[in-house]
């Protein structure tokens, strides 16, 4: 019993940690999302440019591993390429504006800078990979006319778009923390152990612990300086560095659901083949060592990291909640003579069908609610009304073309 709530102890401290990061990174999307028409991010993050135009815009942004993964799925969702937003994902939450001052002060300027240097570098290559081996093509949005994209700015469209992108990794979001923490528990003696190992081996340990945990660039600073104290090489804790802050088990799980095994692998390559190459080429010609001024700290969470961490588990027990019930209760109907068919404009994604099957759910009278992306379309049992119906679609932030009233109602095998 007691090691179970050590593990539950611990669970929460690392979803402390990652909570505030995770909702800002909601926050940003849907902003973008807002404010950055589909044209704009279509025309402008998409080929060789639009990957770099991606990595120079997420470098000074204060987004870690988790609170990346929304602002980066939803960039793709409303229209980057895929090279684009990995560049994005793997560029920017290895620095900040925060770590950056922060890698100076513990590390050393030189240091701070080569690592900017290091994570530009990993995400415009890591771009490039992902666009070759998904095929994107260079010019394949050029002729957009970003100008006449016309839409309203709402900002319940905004948190929508942001709470659905969280909506979907709450599941991997759950794995990773739990993973995190058990691998964390397990490597703990033998992180102080890494330095005796020699540089080769220190480098490949350094990696094999950063890979799977949770740590943002600023957070891991204090314990890249430990870990240097103890006598790990800088080389090796660049590495540390670079693919901790870009790497955990949650962000992991979440690439592989949205972007496929193939461009993982072009992730994970890029960072654990980049990391290695930059810290010899560090410790080979800008080798230093730890400042006098550095002292390792010790992490703690405020107010403000436990209150993101109840709203992010609220919103992850609402998800599980709402997933269950569309699995368990979602295509069961009986007793009702009313039925619709409804053609969907503006659905891209599962996501979207998600909120729209939601919104669909709630009106009184429904009784079952199937929705496809391909066709674009609802199929709703129920006594409802279609005005109702379309009031929901429209509130989810879609657009119903057709209604076609069915008699007898459908009712699933």
């Amino acid at each position: 019993m007691e090691t179970v709530l050590e593990l539950i102890s611990d669970a929460w401290i690392v979803t402390s940690e990652l909570a505030p990061w995770l909702l800002l990174g909601a926050i940003l999307s849907g902003v973008l999302h807002l404010f950055l028409p589909q044209a704009t991010i279509k025309k402008y993050l998409n080929g060789r440019s639009g990957v770099l135009r991606a990595v120079i815009f997420g470098i000074p942004l204060p987004l870690c591993s988790c609170g990346v993964v929304p602002a980066g799925i939803g960039l793709k969702k409303d229209g980057a390429s895929d090279g684009a937003a990995i560049g994005f994902l793997i560029a920017t939450p290895q620095t900040g504006v925060d770590s950056i001052v922060a890698s100076a002060g513990i590390l050393g300027w030189p240091f701070a800078l080569f690592k900017v240097v290091a994570a530009l570098v990993t995400g415009v290559f890591g771009g490039y990979a992902t666009d070759y081996v998904s095929g994107s093509r260079k010019n394949e949005f050029k002729n957009i006319e970003v100008g006449r994209e016309r839409r309203s700015v709402r900002i319940r469209d905004g948190i929508t778009h942001g709470v659905e992108i969280i909506r979907s990794i709450w599941v991997w979001l759950v794995v990773g923390i739990f993973v995190s923490v058990g691998i964390s528990r397990s490597m703990s003696g033998v992180v102080n152990d890494i330095g005796e190992a020699g540089i080769v081996a220190s480098t490949v340990l350094a990696l094999a612990i950063s890979l799977p945990l949770y740590v943002c660039a600023t957070a891991s600073l204090p314990i890249a300086a430990q870990l240097i104290e103890n006598g790990l090489p800088v080389g090796a804790a660049l590495v540390f560095l670079m693919a901790g802050p870009a790497t955990n088990a949650a962000t992991v799980g979440a690439i592989r659901a949205q972007f496929g095994w193939r461009t993982l692998a072009v992730y994970l390559g890029t960072i654990i083949l980049s990391s290695m190459l930059f810290a010899a080429i560090f410790d080979r010609f800008f080798l230093t060592s730890l400042p006098q001024h550095a002292h390792p700290q010790h992490l703690h969470t405020t107010w403000w990291h436990q209150a993101s961490a109840i709203i992010l588990v609220a919103m992850i027990a609402r998800f599980a909640w709402l997933d269950f019930r569309r699995k368990v209760f979602g295509e069961k109907v009986s007793g009702t003579s009313t039925g619709w068919r409804i053609k969907i404009e503006g659905m891209t994604c599962r996501n979207c069908s998600n909120g729209l099957t939601d919104a669909l759910a709630s009106v009184p009278g429904v009784l079952a609610v199937d929705v496809t992306l391909e066709p674009g379309e609802a199929l709703v049992n129920g006594t409802c009304a279609e005005s109702d119906l379309r009031k929901a679609i429209e509130s989810a932030g879609f657009r119903a073309e057709q209604f076609t009233s069915l008699s007898p109602p459908i009712v699933d095998s």
